[in-house]
């Protein structure tokens, strides 16, 4: 899969993104804002299982966001299940180097047609940390609507924070 925009791309994961994928995770700034599964420090390891993970997923719903030169982050689908089914949690992180730039939310309007578009999903969501405003603003500009607040719902870093939802409707977007 791949999806142009501007001068980056949202395509599938490639072996060769291994050295970006641990420079670029391998960070504090950005893992505090990312669930534990996405760890720090995050080894040669860590990227050697993502990698092979992505490749065997079916259907994909696990991507890299690229310039021209390498990878510069991830997004992706969790495609839920049971009464739940036709929603999805939506999850990007880019490399610091990279923020500030606007990428975040090109990248999430482009994820987010692709998912109402090729799954059965009515409902796109996000969880946002306490405190990763820059993130919340990427989901509104996309237009995403805050939804509710799960009150201390994560454990990060030795503290308890709340967990802002952000939300949108296939007929909210197409």
């Amino acid at each position: 899969m791949e999806i142009k925009f501007d001068e980056y791309k949202i395509r599938s994961y490639e072996n060769s993104d291994i050295d970006a994928l641990i420079k670029y995770a391998n960070n504090i700034n950005v893992s505090r804002w990312l669930k534990n599964t996405f760890p720090f420090p995050y080894t040669t390891d860590e990227a050697i299982l993502w990698l092979a993970n992505c490749a065997a997923q079916y259907p994909e719903t696990n991507f890299a966001i690229a310039n021209e030169k390498s990878l510069i982050g991830g997004i992706g689908l969790k495609l839920n299940d049971d009464v739940f089914i036709h929603n999805a949690e939506i999850g990007y992180w880019l490399g610091e180097p990279f923020w500030g730039k606007h990428i975040a939310t090109k990248a999430v309007r482009e994820i987010t047609r692709y998912a109402f578009e090729n799954f059965n999903i009515n409902r796109l969501f996000a969880g946002i940390f306490e405190g990763n405003w820059a993130s919340a603003k990427v989901l509104v500009n996309c237009g995403y609507k805050p939804e509710g607040v799960f009150r201390k719902a994560v454990f990060k870093e030795e503290k308890f924070l709340d967990q802002y939802i952000y939300a949108i409707l296939k007929e909210e977007f197409i």
